[in-house]
């Protein structure tokens, strides 16, 4: 919750700037809303969140783009904040971490149960 300024600040790029996949020079994917909001949360159960969860649709988002401008952003709790993506035709969201001076994805790499990869290096 001590980073509502850089949640804002990255859902304002991602409406105004953030470049697009199949045309870079376009600017402007779509924006991020807060889902836990104290009065408005639609969260089943009986508890109120204690933290907040940010979720937007994006529109040709050019995801690596997305994926470096959150990593760059001045997050006051680092390690606290997570990026969940699910890029278009995908079955599953992949997470992702600022771990140290990295990003990080932890989630399979593929949606298979056979695969050992959970996490890339």
């Amino acid at each position: 919750m001590d980073d509502t300024e850089n949640a804002n600040a990255l859902s304002e790029w991602l409406r105004t700037e953030a470049p697009r996949r199949s045309s870079p020079e376009r600017r402007g994917v779509g924006y991020l809303r807060l889902l836990t909001s104290a009065e408005d949360s639609q969260w089943g159960g009986w508890k109120a969140p204690e933290c907040e969860v940010w979720a937007g649709v994006l529109n040709h988002a050019d995801l690596d783009a997305v994926r470096q401008r959150f990593f760059e952003m001045p997050w006051r709790e680092p390690n606290a904040v997570q990026l969940f993506v699910m890029d278009q035709e995908e079955g599953f969201f992949r997470l992702w971490m600022i771990r140290g001076a990295e990003l990080r994805q932890f989630a399979p790499l593929v949606p298979s149960e056979d695969d050992e990869v959970f996490y890339r290096e």
